[in-house]
């Protein structure tokens, strides 16, 4: 059995605090970066502008040239926006593809130990350094436009009104991140106290520990004063269910872990 794809340590995403958290696998990286609501990407801005940009940011990760790819395996993240924001522009003028970093985090848990200090969280988180370029052709445009519609609610982009029209298309511009390098981390698992704590009585004695777990919950959807459909579609239905099952899964699990 071929060993699992795993991206290579750079100096900017290699992990130092805590490293035994860290993970560099592929599959759990992209699974990141798929499993959340908003990707913040940050590039440098304009010369004049001494600050570092950072937008929010609706983004997935695919591949148009082998779309059956899994996500064990390498992959693009493409990332949705507006034709005149300024990432946009900077990509456009960027022949080699304007540097990105994109983080991704997902919380799982609170973790409450026995000093404010050793309180920590559940967590996974990904960064990922890359390229960004415009998408330019239509076939890719379109592809990438129903990969990350369908990364919201699946099969959505089947059950809208589609394809865009010319309008959409051209005030909508796609991002293909080229990743160069990434890595993960995450915790589970319940409260690390140290033993200077854990021995004294009248702290263990008067201080709950634990984890509470959180959970990214969807609630029953609500139609608009305008929809004319007499029932939840089975696709919206079935996500809302799988989804909150998951994600409750996962969190209860990652409490219980030693």
């Amino acid at each position: 059995m071929a060993s699992p794809l795993t991206y290579p340590k750079a100096k900017g995403t290699t992990v130092n605090r805590y490293n035994n958290r860290a993970t560099y696998d592929v599959k759990a990286i992209h699974s990141i970066v798929n499993e959340s609501s908003v990707l913040h990407v940050a590039f440098a801005p304009d010369v004049e502008d001494p600050f570092p940009a950072i937008l929010p940011m609706i983004g997935t990760m695919g591949s148009f040239d082998y779309p059956s790819a899994g996500l064990d395996e390498p992959l693009d993240c493409y990332l949705h926006g507006y034709v005149s924001s300024r990432i946009m522009r900077l990509a456009a003028s960027s022949p080699q593809g304007l540097p990105v970093s994109i983080a991704a985090t997902k919380v799982d848990g609170l973790v409450l130990a026995l000093t404010p200090n050793a309180n920590s969280y559940n967590y996974r988180s990904a960064i990922l350094h890359g390229y960004a370029s415009i998408v330019e052709k239509t076939e890719e445009k379109l592809w990438a436009m129903e990969l990350i519609t369908n990364s919201v609610v699946p099969d959505r982009w089947k059950n809208s009104r589609v394809p865009p029209d010319s309008a959409e298309m051209q005030s909508t511009k796609i991002l293909r991140v080229k990743i160069t390098a990434a890595s993960g981390k995450v915790r589970e698992g319940g409260p690390h106290d140290e033993a200077k704590d854990t021995t004294r009585e009248d702290v263990t004695g008067s201080t709950w520990i634990g984890v509470v777990p959180v959970v990214e919950k969807l609630c029953e959807p609500i139609p608009a004063s305008q929809n004319k459909i007499g029932e939840l579609p089975n696709y919206i239905a079935d996500y809302v269910a799988d989804m909150n099952a998951n994600a409750e899964a996962y969190a209860l699990n990652a409490a219980r872990l030693p």
